[in-house]
C-alpha cells in the first residue's frame, strides 16, 4: 500500500486533470452553438395527457439539426397571441392595418375642377330657345351634360360669387356689389356659420373653400381676365377691388403672403396648363372681364382647358354663370332647394308656401350648369335641382373636406352617381 502522502498526491493530480479537461469540453460546446443544461434533482414531471384530434394540422416544431428561419425573427414578426390571452409584456405589437380614405358613394376620383363663373346670365337667354349663341345652345350642351334646374341663392353677382366659395349668405353690401369696402360688421358667427352684420370684407376667420384646400395640402389658383395680382392693404374704401374677383373680399385671402400668386391673370392658364397634370391646382377658377361676352370667353379657354393634361387626369370643368338678370324683362328672382332666412338681410315678405322645390322669390334665379368631364355622358340632361351651394358641397366631397356655411345643410346635396352618369 502506498503511503497516505502518495495517495494525496494521486488525488490532487487527477483532480487537476478533470478541470482541464471539463474546460477544453467546454469550450468545444460553446464553439458548437451548444447551450449548457442544468438539471435539477427531484422526480421527473407526469406526462401531460395526449390532446384530442381536432381536424386541424398539427404544428411541427423545429428539431435538432433544423435550420432556423433567418428572417422570421422576434424583432420582424410579431408573435400570434391566441385569443383571449394578453401579448407578452414588450413583445411587439402588429403593424396597423392602412386606411383607406373613401369617396362618397357615386363620385369619381377627381383631381382637378375647372369651375368657370360668368357674370350674369339666366337659363332661357344662355341655354334655351331663346339663346342666340349656337356654342351655347348646341355645340358645348353636346360635349358635357346640362343640369337645367341649377339656381344662383342670392340678389347681386358679388352675392353669388361668395357663397360659391364659402356658403356665405348675403349681406346688405355684397348683394349691391360693395359700393363701399368695409369688413363685415359686428362680425360674430350664427350658430349656422354666418358671419353677422353688413359689409363686404369677411374676417380672415371665415371658413372658405381656399382655405379648407390648403389646410388639406391642395392647392388653387384664380385665373381672371383683365386683372391679376392683389392690392396691398390697407384697401382704400373709396375705391373698391372688382367685384368680378370674390376672392379679394375675404381677409384669409386678401392678407395671405400667396395672394398675387393665386390671383393670376387670364395670360396665366395658358402657361400652366402645359405643366405636368401633378403641378396644376385643384381647383381652378375661370372668369371673363365684365365687358367679354361669354361665348367668346368660353371658346378660348374650354379648348385649351381639354388639350391639357389636367383634364385629363380626372378633370372636371363646370360651367355656369353667378345670377341670371334682376332687372328688365327677363329679371329673375327664383330660388330653390333651401331658401333660408339669410341673417344680414330683411325678413321676406310672408308669401303662399309655393308646391314644389322652385320659390318665385329669394334667390338669384334659374342658371342651369354645364359639366364637361370623362366622368359624364356627352349630350345628357339632368331635371335635378341644384344650387352654388350644391356645387360647393360638391368640391367638398371630391377631396374629402368638411362642409361649410350653407353647403352643410341637410336639404342641400351635391351631385351624385345620376350626374357623374359616365359608363366605367
Amino acid at each position: 500500500m502506498p503511503s497516505p502522502r502518495a495517495l494525496g498526491a494521486a488525488v490532487l493530480l487527477m483532480l487537476a486533470l478533470g478541470v482541464v479537461i471539463g474546460s477544453a469540453t467546454n469550450q468545444l460546446a460553446r464553439s458548437a452553438g451548444v447551450s449548457t443544461i442544468l438539471l435539477e434533482s427531484g422526480p421527473p414531471p407526469a406526462p401531460e395527457p395526449a390532446a384530442e384530434p381536432t381536424g386541424a394540422e398539427p404544428e411541427v416544431e423545429a428539431g435538432a439539426g433544423e435550420a432556423a428561419n433567418p428572417i422570421a425573427t422576434p424583432s420582424s414578426v410579431p408573435a400570434e397571441v391566441p385569443a383571449g390571452e394578453e401579448p407578452l409584456e414588450g413583445a411587439p405589437e402588429p403593424p396597423a392595418a392602412p386606411i383607406e380614405e373613401e369617396l362618397p358613394e357615386g363620385l369619381p376620383e377627381a383631381k382637378h375642377v375647372f369651375v368657370v363663373v360668368l357674370g350674369t346670365g339666366g337659363y332661357e337667354e344662355t341655354f334655351g330657345e331663346s339663346s342666340t349663341s349656337p356654342y351655347l345652345k348646341e355645340e358645348l350642351p353636346a360635349q358635357g351634360e346640362l343640369l337645367e334646374n341649377y339656381f344662383a341663392v342670392a340678389p347681386g353677382e358679388l352675392a353669388n360669387k361668395i357663397a360659391l366659395l364659402s356658403g356665405q349668405g348675403p349681406t346688405p353690401a355684397t348683394a349691391g356689389g360693395c359700393p363701399t369696402y368695409g369688413d363685415v360688421l359686428p362680425g360674430g358667427e350664427s350658430a349656422e356659420g354666418q358671419v353677422e352684420g353688413d359689409g363686404c370684407v369677411y374676417p380672415a376667420t371665415t371658413k372658405t373653400l381656399m382655405g379648407q384646400l390648403t389646410e388639406a395640402d391642395l392647392t388653387w389658383k384664380a385665373y381672371r381676365e383683365g386683372a391679376e395680382g392683389c392690392p396691398t392693404p390697407p384697401v382704400d374704401p373709396a375705391t373698391p377691388p372688382d367685384a368680378s374677383n370674390p376672392f379679394l373680399f375675404f381677409r384669409g385671402v386678401l392678407e395671405s403672403p400667396e395672394c398675387a400668386e393665386t390671383n393670376a391673370g387670364l395670360p396665366q392658364l395658358a402657361s400652366d396648363l402645359e405643366a405636368p397634370a401633378e403641378k396644376f391646382p385643384t381647383l381652378a377658377y375661370l372668369s371673363p372681364a365684365p365687358e367679354t361676352p361669354a361665348d367668346r370667353f368660353l371658346e378660348l379657354v374650354v379648348p385649351q382647358i381639354k388639350e391639357s393634361l389636367a383634364y385629363k387626369d380626372g378633370g372636371i370643368i363646370a360651367i355656369t354663370w353667378a345670377q341670371a338678370p334682376q332687372e328688365g324683362e327677363n329679371a329673375d328672382a327664383s330660388s330653390c332647394c333651401i331658401s333660408p332666412a339669410f341673417p344680414n338681410l330683411p325678413a321676406p315678405s310672408t308669401e303662399p308656401p309655393a308646391s314644389g322645390p322652385v320659390k318665385p322669390t329669394g334667390g338669384g334665379g334659374r342658371l342651369g350648369l354645364l359639366l364637361i368631364s370623362p366622368f359624364v355622358e356627352p349630350g345628357t340632361t339632368s331635371e335635378t335641382y341644384f344650387n352654388h351651394f350644391s356645387l360647393l358641397a360638391t368640391i367638398e366631397d371630391l377631396f374629402s373636406l368638411e362642409k361649410i356655411g350653407y353647403a352643410a345643410e341637410p336639404a342641400i346635396t351635391g351631385f351624385d352617381e345620376s350626374i357623374f352618369n359616365a359608363a366605367g
